[in-house]
């Protein structure tokens, strides 16, 4: 039985108090970047100091996709069935094609490199979002230590078609911007940082209104519950499903927290799969898990 803090009500309706994580996969250094593809019917991700990616399928179980990674931290597949990867030490965000063939995306930002892509979303218009906090530049293993080019921490659109980054909120709005998540009707962006959640109104040039903060409070206070805001998901409800201190936060689409889901270690991101979407598969430090749930994933352009 999972272990939930402070469950509401709604929350029952979200997940079955009844349910256990299952053990995908272990003995990793810290897994990250979970990205479903569901025509193949298979979960990628990310073990960062690793420096690996890894596959994983009902039929085949843990595979080993690629070794070298570029410390490749958030993933998301496109509808072709591309791979597209933030990379840690190469402070790029690429995208592999189906038959292998590696394209960049974006690098720069006004003929600047990029700090470290962190986390990465696709809207239905072709557009793609992505945050650039500076993890990858420190002197630690889930990248390559060396100086910025840029003095801020920003939130980035690739127009669709591809084209030069555009700088889509202010540059001092985030400390060190991570995960990000569309509402199901994509007209909210939902960007998490050190302590908080935000909401952004988004307009039909894919550009964002002001900020405003839905959830604080949610980082590591140290000891075992630690763990910041990290990767985050919408479901087809407009919830939102936040890793963060203790667990999975779980939000209504007006910011009130229905319960924190406990996670088996720290966990960093979470992206819903399966035949049906609702198998949450949540990358949990050394390990992979997966949870079944009541409601489903947003759409995503991919589905």
């Amino acid at each position: 039985m999972v272990a939930i803090i402070d469950p509401t009500p709604e929350l029952d309706e979200l997940i079955d108090p009844q349910a256990e994580f299952e053990l995908l996969g272990s003995g990793f250094t810290f897994t990250e970047g979970p990205a479903w593809n569901n025509a193949g019917g298979y979960l990628e991700f990310s073990d960062i100091p690793g420096d690996a990616r890894w596959r994983w399928s009902r039929a085949k179980g843990m595979e080993l996709v690629m070794r070298p990674n570029f410390k490749g931290n958030g993933m998301v597949f496109e509808p072709d069935g591309s791979l597209l990867i933030c990379e840690q030490v190469t402070s790029t965000l690429i995208r592999v094609k189906p038959n292998g063939d590696r394209q960049v995306a974006a690098y720069h930002y006004q003929g600047k490199y990029l700090n470290s892509p962190n986390d990465v979303i696709t809207r239905s218009d072709g557009s793609i979002y992505f945050t650039d906090p500076n993890y990858g530049r420190w002197p630690a293993a889930v990248g390559v230590g060396r100086e910025c080019d840029l003095d801020f921490q920003g939130v980035y659109r690739v127009p669709p078609g591809g084209g030069d980054c555009e700088l889509v909120v202010a540059k001092d709005e985030f400390e060190q911007p991570n995960g990000l998540c569309f509402s199901p009707d994509e007209r909210l962006l939902y960007i998490n940082d050190r302590q908080d959640v935000k909401v952004f109104d988004v307009a039909a040039d894919g550009s964002l209104g002001p900020a405003r903060v839905v959830c604080t409070n949610m980082g590591s206070q140290g000891g075992p519950a630690s763990g910041n805001p990290d990767g985050m998901k919408c479901d087809e409800r407009g919830n939102v499903w936040c890793t963060a201190r203790h667990g999975i936060w779980v939000l209504d689409p007006g910011g009130k927290l229905l319960g924190i889901i406990r996670t088996p270690e720290v966990a960093g991101n979470l992206v819903w799969g399966g035949p049906d979407l609702r198998s949450l598969f949540v990358p949990t430090t050394t390990t992979v898990h997966v949870i079944e749930t009541k409601v489903a994933a947003a759409p995503l352009p991919c589905h």
